[in-house]
């Protein structure tokens, strides 16, 4: 029991910090709420044994995805109008009371530890974690890895151009 406390603690303050993301009608709210989900993921990472995804969870997401998140939401000025429950709100519960029951379902008809060799084979050379990462993702996935840098980047182009227009503000 005592090895469940961490995962207990992370994984609940995940979706604590997930909800709160949902339903904070302060967008500003709603970053820090994210805030504090990344870094409760990334302690999952270090209890599963996988410190380079902890540390590309804190780097990426909670560094750079996170301040471009702020900086649209500054840029855009968004000022929260209305109520918390919405006209989807119905739909919303239908539906994550469903994928709710999938996921128990799932849960319940799945092995999760498949009968695998307890030691490797010999010859077999063994890599750390972060090498082996790195050796896929730049050999095997290195064009799809360029992809997506260029869709983030044209991405983060759109917006600041829709930003723009929406503000009126021409620069000459």
């Amino acid at each position: 029991m005592m090895q469940q406390l961490p995962f207990i603690y992370f994984g609940g303050m995940a979706l604590v910090c997930a909800l709160l993301v949902v339903i904070s009608r302060v967008a500003i709210y709603s970053a820090m709420a994210l805030l504090g989900m990344f870094v409760h993921v990334a302690g999952l990472f270090i209890i599963l044994d996988a410190p380079f995804l902890a540390g590309v969870q804190l780097l990426v997401y909670a560094g750079a995805i996170l301040v471009l998140y702020l900086f649209v939401v500054m840029l855009l000025n968004v000022h929260s109008r209305g109520t918390m429950l919405q006209r989807q709100t119905p739909w919303a519960i239908i539906l994550s009371l469903l994928a709710v029951g999938e996921l128990g379902y799932l849960v319940l008809t799945s092995h999760f530890y498949p009968k695998l060799p307890a030691i490797p084979h010999p010859t077999v050379p063994t890599l750390g974690n972060t090498e082996t990462i790195g050796m896929v993702l730049y050999t095997q996935y290195l064009f799809p890895f360029e992809v997506a840098s260029v869709v983030l980047l044209i991405a983060l182009v759109g917006a600041i151009v829709m930003a723009r227009g929406r503000s009126g503000v021409r620069q000459g």
